[in-house]
């Protein structure tokens, strides 16, 4: 940079505070020249800088220049650098300073300096900063003019907030990035989220997070100091997390010039701003709070210096130049930067040391050591790092494109979290600043171009990362759109998702919706505040849908549940009567009164439809005002029960039947069947299933036992069954397993036939019946009240085809000894079969195989049933006298088997149906007469 060639340059100081404009005046100043260079503190603003000047005059004629990015037109007229690395060779007709007083920084205030007493425009030269920054200016470069700019807005303090009471469109400053996230995640959970701007960001992801914060997405914003150095933010007040920071030795205050750097981003262009302290920081006092109300802060005396004529001979001359003292007592020589500690180290080592033969190795040496440390890592490891490059360099004249290529491959990787992201990002910093540079890569476009992709890459994904973990964006969307007079756009999808401008707030579950699952306490309330605002409406399309829908689309469960293809709208209770119960429904309060209604009728007309369907026979015979005396008496009882009793409950009233009754009530489909008096049409699974409901709905049972499967003849036994189950199911308790009622009679009529004295086994039509083996069929009929005696005998095999005359013999022989006792012939036959058998066998043959069979006797095991099924006590209705026992020959006798028969030898017979009346006989009839006079004869 020179100065004036045969003009006298202009030098303007433009100080003031923050909201002054003087960026965007420098800005301004220098579009009315044919070239100019401004020189700004950070990336970050060099690229917002850079994109203001490119919309304005395209990016044709502006370059960007930092030790990152370097983006250079063939036809430049305008650069936009960080002030490092501003170009010196180039001579701009006008160059500009921004935040002139960092001259004072401890860390990069000697570059800052240099610039101030240094860099020139042939024509014009502003230096922009705070109002400190005047008397030193003077004294440093007395033909400098300046220019006092006013704050464009008012600045207040407005003492301490609470984080939850923070106002909107905050910035919220901290001093480390452990304290950045934990507010930013504070935030997250009370506000929906918060933007993070840290100066260690890429321009790209402090972009994509500043985009966010400034088109509403989150109305909040965390970040370090890297705010207070010019970028312009829609920022209404500032709050300070802390008024410490580390300096990069030691912790410190902030000055309150410091402060108000960062507190004037509070208030844009002529809307007011106010700042304060929040979380442990403590309110500021009245000193500190006047100073920067009204802009007044002790002037800067001395500003950090470092020579920059630079002597190249050896390290130690390079070293001596660097460490030179100031010559002025406006200059302070600065502390030991890092690319001198680099050097101090690097010239030491014995595999760099040899390598320095003459000026141009030192150069290349001091350049090497001149990479800033992004990583933040130990000084060895740095300088470590800096050897291996140097040693390129110097050795072969550039870094390796295999060495490049590893370090960059080893980057190039988006999963991880933020801590693993900003690692890797500060890597590729490195490597994107040595592409940077001429000459120290074979192809220079190539690498700065693959080192830019994976930076953007990383950032992206840096982005993406810190918005998914410090920003709700449905709750951010919703509290911002809640607070708009527009209604909220909602949609409910096929999946029941309740989509509120694009974010799922939670799911609609026939009418009650349930947040989402993930929400947050914090989050609960906000979701709740939409769900009331959109659903309103949706909650009365779908009820008039619902109570149009038909009936196939709903359905009741065992336990009572009623529901809408796959959604519980209601449930059933208890009604005044079994086949009455009655609907609650399942629907939100917000919906209002009127869809609770409808559903509600919609509801109570389904289940009263689908009981009317199921049991319409049974509803059919309760009508039936045909039916009179104890007919209807009985069918009320049949109604009450659900169409199924144990005869034994009701022995006596069926006694009292006769035959009238009877049909009148087997013309409604009642079987009366020796244990059971049922309804075959309503013992179909359906029918079932809603029975076993509603009985343990009248029962007051808290969990309805499950319908048995349909189908099956036996079930298994139910540990702790309800007394009544087994009847309301359709089945009987009989040993281990439940059989069919229905079934069960079928077996009954086939034990009528056998002779239940003497014993009988069981064949095939009955295990037919049952469905069982021989051995559960044993079990079953203990259950019943019959002995099971078991026994082995040799297994007969099956006899040939064709039959001859001598063995069909035996049979006709059989059936024409009808004096012989059938218990005999059974027996003699059995005796044949295994004397036969025995004979037949050659002696050294195995023994015969052998087969089990029972015999079964009636009373041998008459509690067996009772122990198994309290309450359920067998008894024969149909055979008036017999308790339980089964009809038909070898039947037992009344007196248990002691007394004599009635008639001798007669055995007594028990009617299953009530004798009949005999008519009277009429005197006028002569037959009649006649009949009259032979029973007087006898």
């Amino acid at each position: 940079m020179s100065s004036a060639m045969g003009l006298n340059p202009r030098i303007t100081a433009v100080l003031g505070s923050t909201n002054t404009g003087k960026t965007h005046y420098a800005i301004e100043r220098m579009l009315t020249y044919r070239s100019g260079v401004i020189g700004l503190p950070l990336r970050l603003l060099a690229r917002e800088v850079y994109d203001r000047i490119v919309a304005i005059r395209g990016p044709s004629v502006v370059a960007l220049v930092t030790g990152e990015e370097r983006i250079v037109p063939p036809r430049t007229q305008y650069w936009v650098c960080t002030v490092e690395a501003m170009p010196s060779d180039i001579g701009p007709d006008f160059l500009a300073i921004d935040e002139i007083q960092l001259c004072a920084d401890p860390e990069r205030g000697h570059v800052f300096t240099d610039r101030l007493l240094n860099a020139r425009g042939t024509h014009e030269t502003l230096f922009l900063g705070a109002e400190t920054m005047k008397s030193v200016i003077a004294e440093l470069v007395p033909k400098a003019q300046f220019m006092r700019r006013e704050r464009f807005s008012k600045l207040t303090y407005s003492g301490s907030k609470k984080l939850s009471r923070m106002p909107e469109r905050a910035a919220i400053v901290g001093f480390s990035v452990d304290n950045v996230y934990a507010i930013a995640e504070l935030l997250r959970r009370q506000k929906g989220g918060a933007a993070v701007v840290m100066g260690a960001l890429s321009p790209r992801t402090r972009n994509a997070q500043v985009e966010m914060y400034q088109n509403g997405e989150v109305n909040y914003l965390v970040a370090t100091d890297a705010i207070g150095m010019g970028l312009n933010l829609d920022v209404t007040h500032v709050a300070f997390a802390a008024t410490t920071k580390f300096d990069g030795r030691r912790m410190r205050h902030l000055m309150p010039n410091e402060m108000a750097q960062i507190a004037g981003r509070a208030g844009r262009y002529q809307t007011d701003g106010t700042f304060g302290v929040t979380g442990e920081a403590s309110p500021l006092d009245d000193e500190m709070i006047t100073a920067i109300e009204e802009h007044r802060f002790a002037p800067i005396k001395k500003l950090n210096w470092r020579n920059a004529r630079l002597e190249y001979g050896t390290v130690d001359t390079l070293i001596g130049s660097l460490e030179q003292p100031a010559n002025d007592p406006s200059l302070i020589k600065a502390r030991e930067a890092d690319d001198l500690a680099a050097l101090k180290t690097l010239g030491t080592l014995q595999t760099v040391r040899p390598r320095l033969r003459g000026s141009k190795d030192v150069r290349l040496l001091w350049d090497v050591c001149r990479i800033p440390d992004f990583r933040g890592i130990s000084h060895g490891e740095h300088t470590n790092l800096l050897e291996r490059i140097f040693e390129f360099l110097h050795g072969v004249g550039r870094v390796p494109d295999d060495f490049l290529s590893a370090q960059i491959k080893r980057i190039d990787r988006i999963e991880g979290n933020i801590d693993t992201l900003s690692k890797r990002l500060a890597y590729v910093r490195t490597w994107t600043y040595v592409a940077q540079r001429t000459g120290w890569v074979d192809d220079e476009k190539h690498w700065r171009g693959a080192t830019r992709a994976v930076e953007d890459r990383l950032s992206d994904a840096l982005h993406n990362a810190l918005t998914q973990r410090f920003v709700d964006r449905r709750t951010s969307v919703l509290l911002r759109r809640l607070k708009q007079k527009e209604g909220l756009v909602a949609d409910v999808n096929d999946k029941g998702e309740v989509m509120v401008e694009g974010e799922l707030i939670g799911r609609l579950e026939g009418f009650r919706f349930s947040q989402d699952a993930t929400a947050t306490p914090d989050e609960a309330k906000t979701l709740a505040q939409a769900a009331v605002a959109v659903l309103a409406p949706e909650f009365h399309l779908r009820a008039d849908r619902f109570y149009n829908a038909p009936d196939t689309e709903m359905d009741f469960t065992e336990q009572g549940g009623l529901m809408w293809g796959e959604h519980a709208v209601g449930k059933l209770v208890a009604g005044d009567d079994a086949l009455k119960p009655r609907v609650v429904a399942f629907v939100d309060e917000v919906a209002g009164q009127d869809v609770i209604d409808k559903v509600t009728r919609r509801l109570q007309h389904f289940i009263d439809r689908k009981v009317a369907t199921l049991f319409e026979p049974l509803l059919a015979m309760s009508k039936d005002e045909t039916l009179t005396g104890l007919a209807r008496g009985f069918a009320f009882r049949m109604v009450e029960n659900l169409g199924v009793i144990e005869r034994g409950a009701v022995a006596n009233d069926v006694k009292e039947l006769d035959q009238d009754a009877r049909g009148a009530l087997r013309k409604h489909g009642i079987r009366f069947g020796q244990f059971t008096i049922f309804m075959p049409a309503i013992l179909k699974p359906a029918p079932t299933r809603l029975r076993l409901l509603l009985w343990s709905l009248a029962a007051k049972h808290d969990v309805a036992p499950d319908s048995p499967p349909p189908g099956l003849v036996t079930i298994p036994a139910m540990a702790h069954a309800p007394d009544g189950y087994y009847a309301m199911s359709g089945y009987r308790l009989a040993g281990a397993r439940a059989i069919r009622i229905d079934m069960l009679e079928r077996l009954a009529d086939l034990l009528r036939s056998q002779d239940s004295r003497g014993g009988f086994e069981a064949n095939p039509d009955m295990l037919s019946i049952t469905g069982m083996t021989l051995e559960q069929f044993a079990d079953l009929m203990a259950g019943l009240g019959y002995a099971a005696d078991k026994g082995e005998r040799v297994k007969v095999k099956a006899a040939p085809v064709a039959a001859t005359p001598a063995a069909e013999a035996p049979a006709e022989s059989a059936d024409t000894s009808g004096d012989a006792p059938a218990e005999a012939s059974d027996a003699t036959e059995a005796e044949t079969a295994e004397l036969s058998a025995e004979q037949a066998a050659p002696a050294d043959e195995k023994p015969a195989e052998m087969e089990v069979f029972y015999t079964f006797k009636w009373g041998g095991n008459r509690g067996a049933n009772r122990g198994g099924n309290r309450g359920q006590r067998r008894q024969d209705g149909d055979a008036a006298q017999g308790k339980g026992r089964p009809q038909g020959k070898g039947k037992p006798r009344r007196d248990g088997g002691k007394g004599k028969r009635d008639g001798g030898n007669k055995p007594q017979s028990f009617a299953a149906r009530p004798a009949r009346k005999e008519k009277a006989i009429d005197p006028d009839n002569p037959f009649a007469a006649a009949l009259m006079g032979l029973k007087d004869s006898k």
